[in-house]
């Protein structure tokens, strides 16, 4: 009977040994791939009180971006889903792409019950490095269906300026 017990115990040692390796090797590969597009958001008046919140509502997003270099230009595409163009702002400041706004919560869901909530709202930044300098007068943004695409032709050095979004 004790090797019996010995037995289930070792087994389910190894089984709880490989989920927790499964689990850990999902978490390093989120970390490496995704690690800077983990962007915190921050309460703010013009995003509401904590009140029109659930009590947990989470504080960190996933902004998912990819940086193309080209021969004549970098193109930038960060995922804002939820955002309009209106929603954020994009700078170029040195060799750092910075894109900030706000998510606001959407008040007609107030009185109901969340059973998940993994959607983060307020203000954020999120400071993306460039490869190499780029000529920000020619620096022209878009945004569709919820992506924001910054195209920066290479070459000149570096400053600072707002782009706008068309």
């Amino acid at each position: 009977m004790l090797e019996q017990i010995k037995r289930v115990g070792k087994e389910i040692g190894e089984t709880l040994g490989r989920a927790w390796e499964n689990l850990a090797e999902g978490w390093r590969e989120l970390l490496s791939r995704c690690g800077n597009a983990l962007t915190p958001f921050s309460r703010s008046k013009e995003s509401g009180t904590d009140e029109d919140l659930p009590v947990a509502y989470p504080r960190w997003g996933l902004l998912a971006g990819e940086v193309i270099e080209r021969d004549q230009e970098i193109v930038v595409r960060i995922e804002l889903p939820g955002l309009d163009k209106e929603d954020c702002t994009v700078q170029v400041e040195g060799n750092t792409l910075v894109v900030s706004g706000e998510k606001r919560f959407d008040r007609d869901t107030v009185g109901a019950h969340y059973h998940i909530m993994e959607r983060a709202y307020g203000r954020f930044e999120r400071s993306i490095p460039l490869p190499r300098n780029v000529d920000v007068e020619g620096a022209q943004a878009s945004f569709k269906n919820g992506v924001l695409t910054v195209r920066l032709p290479k070459t000149g050095s570096a400053s600072s300026k707002r782009i706008a979004i068309h």
